[in-house]
């Protein structure tokens, strides 16, 4: 059994005799009931675990005393600030605790709190990818039992993987946002739907069209694309137990050959940022660009997800690649009391309500299903063309660290030309199987 829910048990046994005689016997006889069957099934032990916690949380009188540490990006720190302060007056039961919002975003978030569990905050955000590191410093407590239902069926699928280690739901969503897709000037590019047209268009424009095929993040729009591999699968631990990779087959060899035309063409420029791009007529970048984006096509600013293209083989396909989400985290707390507020305040700022004001704040894309149907999120461009894309791509998991610096030595193997379209099929297939065998061998 977990030790959350050992800890919640005890946390009812200790809170009874705080509340009124009634309502005690009955938090007193559900938790019981949990306890005693124990013995049976794991998943009837969590229900009944949830039930108990959330019987008891309606009953506590009095949750202490204390101070709670959130991080999130420096975007948003007065939003949360004003959400939390609607948070407390909502529940008063609370008001014990003093929320101290602070500006640690979610690309750094991750490595403060592995440097120091202890010192860092009660509640962060951070990027999906680090998660598995996370759990493994054991800097994440599971999420609640009593919450783990509405998580998973009010967050769209990807989130909720992302939130997931192993069988486990390690934190809450909070964005679906975090994908690439194409910008486009309409004036030049007159048919975004294939690669083929676009590199023509912008061409014969004399303009440019950019990615970053040296980032492993990009570079695999063109391998999901033609269905190739590379996943990590982990333990609940957040260990790397195993590689899938199948770069190096005839499907990764379409892929690679695709990656290198690219290249080659004369509008092709490297790289996925708006606000670096020069003689712009097309670029696969994300959603925190949009700004720059209308900023730099003006009337002629427009979205679409990526193209398809054709492969060597005669065969088109749809570009793929990772979809990414923000997510939430709770610490593990020594005090049961306090961590039941943590994780009440976390599904408050992970809500249906709170993410659609977050995206009319800020402009983050929401997880929530809910939202994501909401008006104003569907008359978004950007996040239309994303939502769109999205369908096709595949939530980016746990990767090593060792992984992305692999990935940007394949992609500078074709920006330097060491590999080229005159390079022959045995010599593209050697880099895709030194690729392959390295990526396993992270996992073993």
């Amino acid at each position: 059994m977990k030790k959350r829910v050992l800890a919640t048990l005890l946390s009812a046994a200790m809170v009874l005799s705080l509340v009124a005689c009634g309502g005690a016997k009955e938090a007193a006889s559900t938790a019981a009931e949990a306890a005693n069957t124990a013995a049976d099934t794991a998943s009837d032990v969590v229900e009944e675990v949830a039930e108990a916690a959330e019987e008891v949380a309606e009953t506590v009188e009095d949750f202490g005393t204390g101070e709670i540490k959130i991080w999130v990006a420096d975007a948003v720190v007065d939003f949360t600030n004003d959400e939390v302060a609607k948070f407390m007056e909502e529940n008063p039961q609370y008001s014990g605790y003093t929320v101290t919002v602070e500006p640690v975003g979610e690309g750094d978030a991750a490595g403060n709190m592995i440097t120091d569990v202890q010192g860092g905050a009660d509640i962060y955000a951070f990027a999906q990818d680090q998660i598995a590191r996370l759990v493994t410093a054991g800097a994440l407590e599971e999420v609640a039992p009593e919450n783990v239902d509405a998580v998973k069926s009010q967050n769209d699928a990807g989130a909720v993987g992302a939130a997931t280690v192993g069988s486990t739901l390690y934190a809450y969503p909070l964005t679906s946002d975090n994908g690439y897709f194409l910008y486009y000037d309409k004036s030049v590019v007159k048919d975004p739907s294939t690669l083929e047209g676009i590199l023509a268009d912008c061409e014969a424009a004399g303009k440019n069209f950019y990615m970053e095929i040296n980032s492993g993040w990009y570079q695999t729009a063109f391998f999901f694309a033609t269905g190739c591999e590379l996943s990590y699968e982990t333990d609940d631990t957040g260990a790397f137990t195993k590689a899938n990779v199948t770069y190096a087959s005839d499907n990764g060899l379409v892929a690679f050959k695709k990656m290198i035309e690219l290249n080659e063409s004369k509008a092709f420029q490297n790289g996925s940022a708006v606000g670096e791009a020069t003689n712009c007529a097309a670029i696969v970048d994300g959603t925190w660009d949009s700004g720059a984006a209308q900023d730099l096509f003006g009337d002629n600013y427009a979205c679409a997800k990526l193209p398809t293209f054709k492969g060597a083989d005669g065969k088109d396909y749809q570009m793929s690649g990772f979809g990414g989400f923000k997510l939430l985290g709770v610490k593990p707390q020594d005090d049961e009391l306090k961590l039941m507020v943590c994780d009440a305040l976390a599904a408050y700022l992970s809500s249906e309500e709170v993410q659609l004001a977050r995206y009319n704040e800020v402009g983050w894309g929401p997880s929530n299903l809910n939202a994501q149907q909401s008006d104003a999120v569907k008359a978004d461009v950007a996040l239309s063309a994303l939502a769109e894309q999205l369908a096709y791509t595949i939530p980016q998991g746990q990767y090593p660290g060792d992984y992305w610096s692999l990935a940007t030595s394949l992609g500078d193997s074709v920006r330097s030309g060491e590999l080229k379209s005159t390079s022959s099929d045995d010599d593209l297939m050697k880099a895709l199987q030194d690729f392959q065998d390295t990526c396993i061998s992270y996992a073993q």
